[in-house]
């Protein structure tokens, strides 16, 4: 049975993917039609956005969230497209990173697939791994592992590698590479989930590496054409992307947006509980107030749908609350030129996850910093004269320490830190630090198996969905995919996955 379609839909959270779902509930490109139904989004924090934000260094505001996109996804493209700001899309300005490895900053092999070799030749040209790593993983060219089970619906990704390469790629190139996607670790995250093609090469007879190269190379040329009066070719597209205006800058277009289509937008709204309504429909409950819904996205953190769901299913409850989420904080530095010395090239530089400080007052202790980007070297809009902006992260699903630090004393543990990894000669003239508490959803083994698992737990109620990141992707393009599929299930324009 079809439900009709809604015509009033609430959506707690206004994130990304909940901004996302109201642009597609009224209309997406094409915009509201007489059938569009009314759209309120009701989010706790005190902006829309969510972690798509913005912080201030000194004169200038950057992402205090992510700070671009992977271009390949086109969803977020997209969608800047419909709102009329393609002109505002940016491509990144440098490419290549580095990570800590064996005592000195070395940079990345440009052939990783996901920080994943596929060249051994390549590999040992890195100097990243020590001569016995370098051996172990030599064995997947000369005398390749066959996978251990056959094939599984799903593996670690960190277990499924060392298998094949051995652990010191496991923990000098996958983990701060992967694992730092949502600060966590691969000997738990799902294959299946985060990097699926790696669970397929890893299932075929032969190497890993060689699988991957093959599944990751691109197609096969034709014949060469008459090149005579070709114009030249055209540079290859960026592998990032971000906006003018920073990433923040979308949450501002599209709330511009959405006002224009009458969509009503609150913020400070904590949601309490939802309640059906006699006949169909929903009651969502705050503190001090109750709207009225006939359907609901909820579009927030999944303990915030586990409670909101638990009187209605208990099992998909259950499933919900078994999601973890990682604490992460991010500082920004502004420095005068001269005072950082960077490395000559590159975007950024990784550290594995439990590499000791090799000198200063944190000698021999673990490295709370997980990255550092050079923020205007990335993106030159950034720039400005006599300064350098460098972004460094801290935190990891299995690294609370960052959280057990006030801002001052985290910054100084993190400039110490710095000090370490780059030339530093002054202090930094400002700074900024944003901590996203309990911000970066897991995707542990089976991943996958458990978001099914919730998607036909809801299947049986009318006019209710859930998105965001803690489903398909914890990027921003995912975030976009998964609010506008909600909103195209409740129009009856799309089925489940």
């Amino acid at each position: 049975m079809t439900a009709p379609t809604p015509s009033e839909v609430v959506i707690i959270g206004g994130g990304m993917s909940g901004l996302a779902a109201a642009w597609e509930l009224t209309g997406g490109a094409g915009g509201p039609t007489a059938t569009s139904p009314r759209v309120t989004i009701l989010d706790a924090g005190e902006r829309m956005g969510g972690k798509v934000a913005p912080t201030t260094v000194g004169d200038r505001k950057v992402d205090a969230g992510p700070d671009g996109v992977l271009a390949r996804r086109r969803e977020f493209a997209d969608l800047v497209g419909e709102l009329g700001a393609s002109d505002q899309i940016l491509p990144i300005a440098a490419s290549g990173a580095s990570v800590l490895a064996r005592g000195r900053i070395r940079p990345l092999p440009s052939d990783l697939s996901l920080g994943i070799p596929t060249s051994w030749s390549s590999l040992r040209r890195s100097h990243l791994l020590s001569p016995r790593g370098l051996l172990r993983a030599l064995r997947d060219v000369v005398a390749p592992r066959p996978a251990s089970r056959g094939h599984l619906p799903d593996r670690a990704i960190g277990g499924l590698v060392e298998r094949k390469l051995g652990p010191e790629v496991v923990a000098t190139l996958v983990d701060p590479m992967i694992g730092g996607i949502s600060a966590g670790r691969v000997a738990e995250m799902s294959a299946a989930a985060v990097f699926p093609a790696l669970l397929e090469a890893a299932q075929q007879r032969g190497g890993l590496m060689a699988a991957l190269a093959a599944s990751t190379a691109p197609p096969i040329p034709g014949p060469p054409a008459d090149t005579s009066s070709a114009p030249a070719p055209a540079a290859p597209p960026a592998a990032f992307i971000s906006l003018a205006g920073g990433m923040h800058s979308v949450v501002d277009l599209l709330v511009d947006a959405l006002e224009a289509r009458g969509v009503t937008m609150i913020t400070g709204r904590s949601i309490s509980s939802l309640r059906r309504q006699t006949g169909g429909g929903w009651w969502v409950e705050s503190n001090d107030a109750t709207t009225p819904a006939d359907a609901v996205i909820i579009a927030a953190p999944t303990s915030v749908a586990a409670e909101l769901l638990e009187p209605h299913d208990h099992d998909a409850a259950s499933l919900l609350r078994q999601t973890e989420y990682a604490s992460v904080a991010v500082l920004t530095f502004e420095f005068t030129v001269g005072d950082l010395v960077l490395p000559e090239h590159g975007t950024g530089i990784l550290v594995p996850p439990g590499t000791p400080v090799p000198s200063g007052p944190r000698v021999a202790q673990r490295f709370l910093t997980t990255a550092l980007t050079f923020l205007d070297r990335k993106w030159p809009h950034l720039g400005s004269d006599g300064t350098v902006l460098l972004r460094v992260s801290v935190g990891r699903i299995d690294d609370t320490r960052p959280t057990q630090l006030d801002d001052e004393a985290l910054e100084h543990t993190v400039l110490d830190e710095l000090a370490t990894l780059v030339e530093v000669l002054g202090p930094p003239t400002a700074s900024s630090i944003t901590r996203w508490e309990q911000s970066l959803p897991q995707y542990k083994v089976n991943h996958l198996l458990r978001v099914a698992g919730i998607d036909a737990a809801l299947e049986r109620f009318d006019g209710l969905e859930v998105c965001g990141a803690a489903y398909g992707g914890v990027g921003v393009p995912a975030c976009v995919a998964s609010g506008r599929m909600a909103a195209r299930r409740l129009l009856g324009t799309a089925t489940r996955a």
